[in-house]
């Protein structure tokens, strides 16, 4: 009998403990990443050294390759406005508005609608189990082709089976996107921001990520998206793919995200719906 009770109480503390990825995300995000050894320090300063000894040897070399990556990283993130055509490609006013254009619409297309400001919004809900679910709400702003701001906004909730109640994450994350291909059927860029985590852990740093939409078939649509980020040592990251359907100005969509807020991992299925104004 005792061994019995001893078992069940180990698997429903255990069950407890697991249950709460969202306070453990919390604490591990507060007290930051404790893993930096001391001897990292004694390390590079012995080594710092013989680096500067052979580097006055190496500047002419630095140089052009410092000079070679520049040029490699600005043609691959930016790109070559005098020979790449569909840079130039207009800001469409909705994903198959046309009955073939995503995001983007040739320029020498019959209907054309030159670079108007375009405001996307959309709301994902995410479930886990019934103890784990959250919500997904992210909002695009596009002047025209050439960048557009982008805010989400995570708000998860977790409910402890031990005592029923709920706790809860908010986290932000602020960027600046910019698509390097802008294809009428294909686009691909990147992200640059910010991650914010509310609550009362309160702290920010900084992001980057990519992200893609495929447009294949009509009035359907594919997207995905990676957005990397840390704070206060440890990664906050998410990844999220969606099919979406297309009606008019307006889509449903179904899909998967993954987070990794501290050290837990997060895993949802998602159902949501999105407008274009």
């Amino acid at each position: 009998m005792n061994k019995i009770l001893l078992t069940l109480f180990f698997v429903l503390t255990s069950y407890g403990s697991f249950s709460q990825k969202i306070d453990k995300s919390k604490s591990e995000l507060k007290s930051g990443n404790s893993t930096r050894t001391s001897g990292s320090s004694s390390s590079n300063s012995s080594s710092s050294a013989s680096i500067r000894n052979s580097s006055s040897n190496d500047f002419g070399l630095a140089g052009l390759l410092v000079e070679g990556f520049l040029y490699v990283s600005f043609y691959s993130t930016i790109g070559d406005y005098r020979s790449e055509n569909h840079l130039y490609n207009s800001l469409s006013k909705y994903p198959y508005f046309d009955g073939e254009s995503g995001n983007f619409q040739n320029d020498n297309d019959s209907i054309t609608y030159g670079n108007l400001l375009r405001f996307d919004v959309e709301n994902h809900f995410l479930y886990s189990n019934n103890n784990t679910f959250g919500n997904h709400l992210k909002a695009k702003i596009r002047p025209f082709q050439y960048f557009y701001i982008q805010a989400d906004y995570h708000e998860l909730f977790e409910k402890n089976i031990l005592t029923n109640r709920y706790t809860n994450l908010s986290f932000f994350q602020f960027n600046v996107a910019y698509d390097r291909i802008r294809f009428k059927k294909f686009n691909l860029g990147w992200t640059l921001g910010t991650t914010y985590i509310g609550n009362d852990v309160k702290k920010a740093g900084f992001s980057y990520g990519l992200h893609t939409d495929v447009f294949a078939i009509k009035n359907l649509s594919f997207n995905s998206a990676m957005i990397w980020s840390k704070i206060n040592g440890l990664p906050v990251n998410s990844f999220e793919i969606r099919g979406k359907y297309h009606k008019k100005n307006y889509f449903f969509s179904l899909g998967y995200e993954h987070l990794k807020i501290a050290s837990p991992n997060y895993n949802f299925i998602t159902l949501g719906t999105g407008i274009y104004f």
